[in-house]
C-alpha cells in the first residue's frame, strides 16, 4: 500500500493537465472541478454518491467526461482525457510526467522568478498556471513530492497498477486513433515485437489482462479517508459498520502493516454498538496508546478518559465511569481544554438525569451545582467556544427541564425558538430529531395531539435519512403511540416493522425497538383483556434492560392499568406507591406525578373510598391547570367526575364532564373519550333514578329524556371502546344497555343486548 499515489490519482493528474491546457469550456468547468475536488478532499456524509468519489474507476471517469464537449471541435473531454492517459506509454514517460510536465503547471516561486531574472530569461506568459496554494496546485505539488519519495519497486508497482487501471479503454482508444500505433501495456514491448503473453511481459507485468487482484489501487491516504468517513457516520448516526464495508476494512488491515491508527477507533465504535465490551475496551486503549505515542499534542488523553467513561456507563460500570470522567474534567481544567471540559460537563449532566443514585457523591462535592446552574454553565461556555451543537442540545435540555418541572409555557417555547434559531443559522442537522421529539411531547401535553402527530410525520417524511438512528426509532414509536391511542394498531405495527434492519444492528437500538414494539402490543392486549398474553409480554419487557426512566415508568403505568382492570386494587395501590418512590428529584416529571395521582384516586374510588380520592383528584387537576398540561387536566377532571359520581353528585358530574368533552374529543385519546361517555351514561341514569325516587310517575317525560341521553352516550362509548378493541369497556356498555332496555320495558331488545353481552364475555381474553 503506497502512501499517496494510486492509479486513479494519476488519472486525476492527467485530467488536471487537460484543464490547464484550456480544453475545458466554461460551461463544463464547474462539473469537472467539482468531480476533482470531491475525489481529493475528505468524504462528505451529505454526499449521496460518496462511493463514486472514493476510488473512482475508469468507468466513472468516462461517465462524467463523455457528457461534456471540449474546446476541440468534434471531441469530448473523454477523448482528450484518453489521449492524455495513453500518452504515458512507459515507466520512463510516467517519470517524465511527474518530473517535468506537472511542475510546469504550477506558478513559479519567488526564488525561481528571481533566478530567471538574473539569468536574463523571459518570463512565461502563455498557458494556464495553477496557484501553488490552490486545491489543485496543492494536489499537484503533493503528487510530485510523493513520487520523489517512491522506491524503485513502488514505482514499478504504481506503473503496473496504472496500466491495469486504464486497460479497459484500450480498444476505445485504438478505435478512435487508428493512425497511432500503441501497445496495450508498454511501448517497449511493441518496439521489440512482443505482446502481453511473451515471457518478458509475464516476468515484468504478470498476466495483467486476466489478473483480477486490485493491488496498488488503494493508498494509505485513501484508507484514512474511508475510515474517517465511517467514523463520522457511526458518530453521527449511531449505527454499525455495514458487512460490505467491514470486508473492505479487513482487507485494508491485513494487506499492509501501515494501516491508519484510526481503524482501532472505528473498531471500538463498532464493538461498542454491538455490545462487545471486551473488544471495545481493547480497541479504545489501542487507539489512544498509538495516538499518544505518535502525536506531540497530548490532549488526546482527556478525550480517551471521556470515551472510557461513556463506554463504562453504557455497560453499567458506573463507579468506573464517574472516576474516569472526573479525571477527564480535572485534566481538561489544568490544560484549559474548554472543548473537552464542555463535553464532560454535558455528559455528567445527562448521566445524572439518567442515574441520579450514582451521582450523589459528585453532586455533594459541588462539581456541578444544581441543574439550572449546570445548564447555564454549558450555555455560556458553548457560546464562548462556538460549540453550536452543544448549545442547541443544552437549550433543548433546558426546555425539557422546564417541561418536567411544569414551568411557564412561554419560557419553554422560548427555549425551543432559541434552539431552532441556532440549528437554522448554524446549519445543524443532527439536533433536529431531538428537537422535533421534544416539541411533539410538548404538543401532546398541552392537548394539541394533531400538532404532535404532524411533527412526527414531518420527521418521517423529511428527516429520515442522515439523522441518528436513535431519534428515528424513538420518533417512530411516538408516531405509533398516537396511532395506537386512536385504535389504529395495524398501521402502528406496520410502521414499527418497516424500520430497516440496518438501523437496528446496534444492540441498544434493537433493544429499544423491541421494548417499544412490546409496549404497543401490551397496550393492545390489555384492551383485549387477554391475561395470558399480557403476562407473557410483561415478563419479556421486564427482561429488556432499557435505561430510559420515562419508558420504564410507562411500562409501570400499563402494568398498574392492567392490575386495576383485573380488580386487584390492593396490588395496584402498592404498585402506584412503588412507582412514586422510584421518582427522584433528578428525574421528576410533573406529568408522571399527575398520572400517579389520577391512578391512585381511581383506585380509591373503585375500592370504596371516594372521599380520599377526591383530594387527590383535585390536587392533580390543580397541578395540571397550573402547569398548562391540558391533556392531564382533562384526565384529572374525568377522575374527579368519577369520584363525584361515587358520591352520588350526578348533576355536578354531568356539568363537569360536558364542560371538557369538546377538548377531550380534540385530544384524540379514545380511551379517555370512552371513559368520559361512560361517566355521562352513569350520571344521566343516576339523575333519572333520583327523579323517579322523588317524583314517581310524574317525572316520566323528564326521566325519559335523561334515559335517552344515556342511551346515546352508551352508543358513543361502545363505538369508541370498539375502536381500541377494549372488550371490558364494550362488555360494560352492553350490560348497561341491556339494563336500560329492561328498565324501559323493552324485553326483546334487552334480551338481544344481553346475548351480545354474553358473547363479549366469551371473547374476553381471546384474540379477535
Amino acid at each position: 500500500m503506497t502512501r499517496y499515489l494510486t492509479p486513479w490519482r494519476i488519472s486525476f493528474l492527467c485530467l488536471v493537465t487537460v484543464y490547464t491546457d484550456g480544453d475545458v469550456p466554461n460551461s463544463s468547468a464547474i462539473h469537472v472541478l467539482s468531480f476533482l475536488t470531491a475525489g481529493l478532499f475528505p468524504l462528505d456524509p451529505a454526499d449521496k454518491q460518496w462511493a463514486k468519489h472514493y476510488l473512482p474507476s475508469i468507468t466513472e471517469l468516462e461517465e462524467v467526461l463523455s457528457a461534456h464537449e471540449s474546446s476541440v471541435p468534434g471531441r469530448t473531454l473523454w477523448d482528450l482525457f484518453l489521449r492524455r492517459i495513453w500518452s504515458l506509454d512507459s515507466l520512463d514517460a510516467l517519470d517524465t510526467f511527474f518530473n517535468d510536465v506537472l511542475p510546469s503547471l504550477l506558478t513559479k516561486t519567488r526564488e525561481q522568478l528571481t533566478q530567471e531574472r538574473e539569468e536574463g530569461l523571459v518570463p512565461e506568459t502563455e498557458g494556464m498556471k495553477l496557484s501553488r496554494s490552490s486545491p489543485l496546485g496543492a494536489f499537484v505539488r503533493r503528487a510530485c513530492l510523493e513520487h520523489t519519495r517512491l522506491q524503485f519497486h513502488d514505482s514499478v508497482k504504481l506503473w503496473s497498477g496504472f496500466v491495469k487501471y486504464r486497460l479497459p479503454t484500450y480498444h476505445m482508444w485504438a478505435r478512435r486513433n487508428p493512425q497511432q500505433e500503441h501497445a496495450a501495456v508498454d511501448i517497449n514491448l511493441l518496439m521489440h515485437d512482443l505482446d502481453s503473453s511473451s515471457r518478458l511481459s509475464q516476468v515484468v507485468y504478470g498476466d495483467i489482462e486476466n489478473d483480477e487482484e486490485e493491488d496498488g489501487i488503494t493508498s494509505i491516504k485513501d484508507a484514512e479517508r474511508l475510515i474517517e468517513f465511517q467514523v463520522g457516520e457511526l458518530q453521527r448516526l449511531g449505527g454499525r459498520v455495514p458487512d460490505e464495508m467491514r470486508a473492505q476494512l479487513k482487507h485494508i488491515m491485513t494487506s499492509d502493516s501501515s494501516a491508519p491508527v484510526l481503524i482501532y477507533y472505528l473498531e471500538y465504535l463498532d464493538a461498542w454498538r454491538a455490545g462487545d465490551y471486551t473488544s471495545a475496551f481493547d480497541n479504545l486503549h489501542r487507539y489512544f496508546d498509538y495516538t499518544m505515542h505518535s502525536n506531540v499534542d497530548r490532549s488526546a488523553y482527556q478525550f480517551a478518559l471521556l470515551n472510557l467513561a461513556i463506554i463504562q456507563a453504557d455497560f453499567e460500570c458506573f463507579n468506573e465511569a464517574i472516576s474516569a470522567v472526573q479525571e477527564a474534567v480535572a485534566i481538561a481544567r489544568e490544560s484549559h481544554d474548554m472543548n473537552c471540559l464542555n463535553f464532560c460537563m454535558s455528559w455528567l449532566y445527562h448521566f445524572g438525569k439518567a442515574f441520579p443514585e450514582q451521582m450523589r457523591d459528585v453532586q455533594n462535592s459541588g462539581m456541578l451545582g444544581n441543574e439550572k446552574e449546570g445548564l447555564a454553565f454549558l450555555k455560556a461556555k458553548s457560546k464562548e467556544t462556538d460549540m453550536w451543537s452543544l448549545l442547541s442540545t443544552t437549550l433543548l435540555s433546558e426546555a425539557k427541564l422546564e417541561m418536567q418541572q411544569g414551568d411557564s409555557l412561554a419560557s419553554i417555547v422560548e427555549s425551543f425558538v432559541r434552539a431552532s434559531h441556532v440549528n437554522v443559522s448554524k446549519g445543524l442537522s443532527n439536533p433536529t430529531g431531538a428537537f422535533m421529539m421534544l416539541q411533539s411531547a410538548l404538543y401532546s401535553r398541552i392537548g394539541a395531539t394533531h400538532l404532535s402527530w404532524l411533527n412526527t410525520e414531518i420527521f418521517r417524511e423529511c428527516y429520515t435519512e442522515g439523522h441518528p438512528y436513535d431519534d428515528y426509532v424513538k420518533l417512530t414509536f411516538c408516531n405509533c403511540q398516537i396511532l395506537a391511542q386512536k385504535g389504529n394498531y395495524k398501521e402502528a405495527f406496520a410502521r414499527m416493522n418497516k424500520i430497516e434492519p440496518e438501523r437496528l444492528r446496534a444492540i441498544k437500538y434493537n433493544n429499544s425497538w423491541t421494548y417499544y414494539s412490546g409496549l404497543l402490543q401490551l397496550r393492545r392486549q390489555i384492551c383485549r383483556d387477554d391475561k395470558v398474553a399480557v403476562e407473557h409480554i410483561l415478563s419479556q419487557l421486564q427482561a429488556v434492560q432499557i435505561l430510559d426512566f420515562d419508558m420504564r415508568l410507562l411500562l409501570a403505568f400499563h402494568t398498574i392499568e392492567f392490575t386495576l382492570r383485573q380488580g386487584n386494587h390492593g396490588r395496584a395501590l402498592r404498585m402506584v406507591e412503588q412507582a412514586a418512590h422510584s421518582m427522584q428529584p433528578e428525574n421528576f416529571d410533573v406529568h408522571s406525578q399527575i398520572k400517579l395521582l389520577c391512578l391512585k384516586a381511581r383506585i380509591l374510588e373503585k375500592s370504596g373510598h371516594p372521599e380520599r380520592g377526591f383530594s387527590l383528584a383535585m390536587r392533580a387537576a390543580s397541578i395540571a391547570h397550573h402547569a398548562k398540561l391540558l391533556h392531564d387536566l382533562w384526565e384529572s377532571v374525568c377522575v374527579l367526575a368519577a369520584v363525584m359520581l361515587s358520591l352520588r353528585e350526578f348533576e355536578a358530574t354531568v356539568e363537569l364532564v360536558e364542560s371538557v368533552l369538546p377538548q377531550i374529543l380534540e385530544s384524540e385519546d379514545s380511551a379517555l373519550i370512552a371513559r368520559a361517555y361512560s361517566l355521562l351514561v352513569d350520571a344521566n341514569m343516576g339523575i333519572a333514578g333520583e327523579l323517579w325516587a322523588s317524583m314517581g310517575r310524574d317525572s316520566t317525560p323528564v326521566r325519559k329524556e335523561y334515559v335517552n341521553r344515556a342511551l346515546e352516550h352508551i352508543d358513543s362509548a361502545y363505538d369508541t371502546y370498539e375502536e381500541i378493541e377494549d372488550l371490558l369497556g364494550q362488555t360494560e356498555m352492553m350490560a348497561k344497555k341491556a339494563t336500560v332496555m329492561h328498565l324501559t320495558g323493552d324485553p326483546v331488545l334487552a334480551n338481544d343486548y344481553a346475548a351480545k353481552y354474553l358473547d363479549l364475555r366469551r371473547r374476553r381474553g381471546m384474540e379477535v
